[in-house]
């Protein structure tokens, strides 16, 4: 037989390819993105695996299993979800949930700050530096780990910081820090 159709391992188990985050690095989080994180596992665990299983039971259940698609995919599904699970097991465990509102009045940058910054081209940009996995940053909600959020830390208003970016080192001056729910 061709080595390129058996497996290399004796054991059956797949090898868990799930991105690991950056070692040593704190797994802080918002309480509305810890509770999405939640949410989408009691969905996977509760709802999806549970219906997935009975379509793969069902199709084993039909005999012949080599060229049964519904227990094929079913069983391809049932390994994404399970490597799912497993992921956000692993940042649900590690979170730090960190609530910007109890901050209270704060004047410099932390976790969890809502920053109005002005360009060197007088532009006004508005970002809040929220944990790994809530970043989006087409609402303007940066991870705390990216080189914006890094600049801007410990930063208070009037301040001026700089950012390395891919034209250039840009300077942004730091109008206004408030703590307010996300």
């Amino acid at each position: 037989m061709n080595k390129a159709f058996i497996r290399e391992s004796d054991d059956d188990e797949e090898v868990d390819d799930v991105p690991q985050p950056l070692q040593g690095v704190k797994n802080y989080i918002t309480p509305k993105g810890y509770q999405r994180l939640k949410d989408e596992f009691d969905q996977l665990w509760k709802v999806d695996r549970p219906e997935v299983v009975k379509i793969v039971s069902w199709a084993a259940s039909n005999g012949d299993r080599s060229e049964n698609g519904d227990y094929i995919y079913g069983k391809r599904r049932l390994r994404e979800i399970d490597r799912r699970l497993r992921f956000l097991s692993r940042r649900l465990d590690s979170a730090e949930v960190i609530d910007p509102e109890q901050r209270g009045e704060c004047d410099q940058v932390f976790f969890g700050a809502t920053v109005t910054v002005c360009s060197s081209r007088g532009e006004e940009q508005t970002y809040s530096i929220v944990g790994m996995d809530e970043a989006e940053p087409g609402r303007g909600r940066i991870s705390w780990i990216s080189p914006l959020a890094r600049a801007l830390l410990k930063a208070r208003a009037g301040d001026v910081v700089s950012l390395q970016t891919p034209g250039g080192l840009e300077e942004l001056e730091v109008v206004e820090i408030r703590y307010e729910a996300l």
